[in-house]
C-alpha cells in the first residue's frame, strides 16, 4: 500500500491508481482505506507501551512469549497498575511480532546424569503427575551442567510441585553425590517442614547412592525416581526449567555460559532463581503468578479459613 501511494501522490494521480492495485491484487477500496487509516494512531499503542514497560521491567522478562505477556498484563490490570483493556491472546502476539517482541527458542535441554544399573531403585509415585494442592506435599530435583572459561558448573536443585518455588540449591564444580546431598541440606534448613514430602528424581547414580539416600531417611523425605526404562518426560517439569534457565540468561542474547568464570557462573544462576524466578517471573504453571507470590496467597487463604 505504501508504495502504491508514493507511485500515485497519495492518490492523487487518478490514471494509475487502477494499474498499481491491479498489479499488487488489492482493491482500490483497500488502497483508499490506507489512506485514510496510515495517519491516524495506532490503536495499540498503548498496549504496546504497557508491553515494552513489562519487557524493560526486568533484565530476562526479554524472554516473555505470548502467554507469558498476557498474564503479565492480566497482573497489572489486577493490581491497579493499568487502566487498558486487555486483549485476547492471539491479538497481544499480533502486537508484540509488530513491536519486534516474539521470542523464538534456540535450543534443547540434554540429560547429563547415568543411571547405575546395578544399584537399588525408588518406585515411581509422581508417574508424571507433577501438580499438588498445597507446598511441601511433592517436589522434583535434578542436575544441569554448564561449561564455564575455566571449568564447569554443576547445578542441583529441588523446586515444589505447588509452585515451582527453589527449595533448595546447590551449585558446585562436580556432580558427585555430594552435590545432591548439600541440595537437600540447603532444603531441609529453609523449609524445616519438608518431612514426609516426596521428591522426584531421575535414575542418575547420585539419587542411588548410599550418602543420599542417608540424608533422605534421616530427614523422613519420601525418595522417588523415573519408573524403569523411564524417559526424559518422566522428570519433564525440572527439565523444562532447567531448559528455562538456560534459555534466559544465555541462549535467548546470544550468549554462551562458556564466556563466563565458574564464580560468575554461580552467581547468575544463584541470582536468577533465587531472586528473579521466586519472585517476579511469570510462571504460566501458577496462572501467571510468581512462585512466591502463589505460596503467600496460599497461606493467607489459609488464615482466613480458619
Amino acid at each position: 500500500m505504501k508504495f502504491i501511494a508514493i507511485k500515485t501522490d497519495d492518490g492523487k494521480v487518478r490514471g494509475r491508481i487502477s494499474f498499481y492495485c491491479k498489479a499488487f491484487e488489492v482493491t482500490r477500496q483497500a488502497f483508499y482505506d490506507y489512506l485514510d487509516r496510515r495517519n491516524k494512531p495506532w490503536k495499540y499503542k498503548a498496549l504496546a507501551d504497557e508491553m515494552m514497560k513489562i519487557h524493560n521491567e526486568d533484565k530476562y522478562n526479554d524472554c516473555y512469549g505470548r502467554v507469558r505477556m498476557y498474564m503479565a498484563l492480566l497482573l497489572k490490570r489486577e493490581a491497579g497498575e493499568t487502566d487498558i483493556k486487555i486483549p485476547c491472546e492471539a491479538t497481544v502476539r499480533k502486537v508484540m511480532a509488530q513491536t519486534g517482541l516474539i521470542h523464538k527458542s534456540r535450543k534443547k535441554p540434554n540429560s547429563i546424569t547415568k543411571a547405575d544399573r546395578e544399584a537399588r531403585k525408588s518406585d515411581d509415585l509422581l508417574k508424571r503427575n507433577f501438580s499438588a494442592d498445597k507446598p511441601l506435599e511433592k517436589a522434583v530435583t535434578d542436575i544441569s551442567e554448564l561449561k564455564a572459561k575455566d571449568g564447569k558448573v554443576y547445578v542441583s536443585a529441588i523446586f515444589d510441585c505447588f509452585d515451582l518455588m527453589p527449595l533448595g540449591l546447590a551449585i558446585e564444580d562436580n556432580m558427585k553425590a555430594s552435590l545432591c546431598v548439600h541440595t537437600l541440606e540447603n532444603a531441609r534448613k529453609a523449609y524445616p517442614d519438608i518431612k514426609g514430602c516426596i521428591i522426584h528424581s531421575d535414575r542418575g547414580s547420585q539419587y542411588t547412592s548410599a550418602e543420599y539416600r542417608k540424608v533422605i531417611r534421616k530427614y523422613e523425605i519420601i525418595q522417588s525416581m523415573n519408573s524403569a526404562g523411564g524417559r526424559c518426560h518422566d522428570n519433564a517439569r525440572c527439565e523444562s526449567i532447567w531448559a528455562r534457565m538456560k534459555e534466559e540468561l544465555f541462549y535467548s542474547r546470544n550468549d554462551k555460559s562458556e564466556n563466563y568464570t565458574i564464580k560468575e557462573l554461580k552467581t547468575m544462576i544463584w541470582r536468577y532463581y533465587m531472586s528473579y524466578w521466586t519472585n517476579r517471573r511469570i510462571c504460566t504453571a501458577n496462572d501467571g503468578l510468581p512462585p512466591a507470590v502463589k505460596r503467600c496467597l496460599y497461606y493467607k487463604l489459609l488464615e482466613s479459613a480458619a
